[in-house]
């Protein structure tokens, strides 16, 4: 690929990807009676699922175990000895897998902002590459890992499994079939408790941890670890997580983006809410979570004809404050993670990640759908077929579903420090376009707070700028601050190369 700029390459390339990939030539894998060489990478939580999922597909043979804990990688290696009678090869670092040319293909479930590094080393070496949600940490990377599956002519597959499960598949086909009228508008929902992770402060890292090797793309900081569990609660930490917009939220962005037959990115975003309710929670109005993503956030995105909504809410999900939210979740006190679209003839709700239920405008059920898929399996479907289009959910599909977070926390982050009152809010996104009622939103979201013990004087919310975004070109026109939130700055030699240099 010849050098050209970031932004030339994407505005005249990147939208094309997804249709351009050559059939590559064949590869070990496809010879007769060898298997797929996996090396998984990033095995403490998903990981495992990861490792379970490929050692019951008789096409895979795992080879790596890679994991910057050593107590966690070993553990694995032990795990699969007992279970098939084989040690894969523990090591640190990917790149000693990436360098055995047994090894065809990885899976990764680190944290997120290794994913797209995991990605992109793994094409350049010529090797497949699944990826879990969010594909990317920032939206510079997601189209970093587009460019180096075309490049590298690279099977290249994001987890978001719900692509693969028949209850989904199904469901989208009757609402593309019309089964609910016409669709223009989908909210997602990420109702689901998250505890505050504790008070900011200065923690050890575990003996056992190669704390270069974890940080890998992140930048280090004073003191290393501000949080007091080390593993999993770096998903509320900004340079490492998303927050649940960007941990979640990537799932029912995708399913309510495919339902509305986007295939872009949106042209603007507003977002607002905090991190807020844990001072109440421990009666402290002095205490400092360790975390810095938002806990409460609401973010509209506009696609011109068509608007996605997402709501995340992290504090007691024991009442909504909605009553319709409420009957077609079938209850009050459970979490509600799911997308609820809006037909002129009626409504399609994805409850679960199998499970979806269709009514009329009436709110009669009128048609359920069921059932699991695998997506792992269909990863390795393509692998050996060298055929991307068996892909139920590609290197595209994941970048722009990944977007839609990193657009709505770009948003928050450039206003979390304009603390807005109720009534200023209302007055910001009454003048908001969108196929929503935005003050019912809001509406809803404060008494949330309120009924959680939020004094919405002494903690207001954020208010994020209303930002206006080029789809091609991946930039926001009137905002070179937002602009630059969407890549970030490497510590060498941990470097994600842009689209036009991968």
């Amino acid at each position: 690929m010849n050098r050209v700029s970031r932004r030339a390459f994407i505005g005249t390339s990147l939208s094309a990807l997804a249709s351009t990939w050559a059939v590559p030539t064949l590869v070990k894998a496809e010879r007769a009676n060898e298997k797929v060489g996996m090396a998984i990478i990033g095995v403490r939580g998903r990981g495992g699922e990861h490792i379970d999922a490929f050692l019951s597909d008789p096409r895979v043979q795992i080879l790596y175990i890679v994991d910057a804990d050593e107590k966690v990688g070993q553990g694995r290696v032990e795990q699969i000895f007992k279970k098939k009678g084989f040690r894969p090869k523990f090591v640190r670092d990917l790149r000693e897998a990436l360098d055995d040319p047994a090894v065809d293909a990885i899976s990764t479930a680190t944290p997120n902002h290794w994913h797209a590094l995991c990605g992109v080393w793994a094409m350049q070496a010529g090797k497949d590459a699944y990826i879990e949600k969010p594909i990317c940490h920032d939206i510079a990377e997601g189209a970093a890992l587009v460019a180096a599956a075309r490049k590298y002519k690279r099977i290249c597959q994001v987890g978001t499994q719900c692509r693969s499960n028949p209850a989904i598949r199904d469901a989208i086909a009757f609402l593309h079939s019309g089964g609910i009228g016409e669709v223009k508008f989908a909210r997602g929902l990420c109702y689901k408790r998250r505890k505050s992770i504790g008070p900011k402060g200065d923690y050890p890292i575990p003996p056992e941890v190669d704390f270069n090797l974890w940080s890998g793309p992140a930048p280090y900081t004073t003191p290393r670890c501000t949080r007091p569990n080390f593993h999993y609660d770096w998903h509320w930490q900004r340079l490492y997580g998303n927050g649940d917009l960007g941990n979640q939220g990537p799932h029912q962005t995708d399913i309510a983006r495919w339902g509305l037959g986007i295939n872009s990115h949106p042209i603007s975003v507003i977002s607002y809410g905090g991190r807020l309710g844990y001072q109440a929670e421990r009666h402290d109005d002095n205490y400092v979570d360790a975390g810095d993503t938002a806990n409460t956030e609401v973010s509209i995105y506009d696609y011109g004809d068509k608007c996605i909504v997402f709501e995340t809410r992290g504090l007691s999900v024991a009442n909504s404050a909605d009553d319709e939210i409420n009957f077609f979740f079938q209850g009050i006190s459970e979490n509600k993670i799911g997308v609820i679209f809006y037909g002129s003839d009626g409504y399609l709700v994805q409850r679960t990640y199998t499970h979806c239920v269709a009514y009329d405008k009436n709110k009669k059920p009128i048609k359920e759908f069921t059932g699991a898929g695998n997506h792992f399996a269909n990863f390795i479907d393509a692998c050996i077929s060298r055929n991307p289009k068996e892909l139920n959910s590609d290197a595209w599909e994941g970048h722009l579903s990944a977007a839609i977070s990193h657009l709505g926390n770009i948003s928050y982050y450039l206003g979390e420090n304009n603390k807005v009152s109720p009534e200023e809010a209302k007055r910001v996104l009454a003048n908001v376009k969108s196929l929503d009622d935005n003050v019912a939103t809001l509406e809803r979201t404060l008494r949330h707070l309120v009924d959680n013990g939020v004094d919405l004087k002494k903690y207001p919310i954020s208010m994020g700028p209303l930002l206006k975004f080029d789809p091609e070109k991946e930039i926001f026109p009137d905002s070179p601050e937002a602009t630059a939130l969407t890549t970030r700055e490497y510590r060498a030699p941990f470097v994600c190369p842009t689209a036009d240099k991968v």
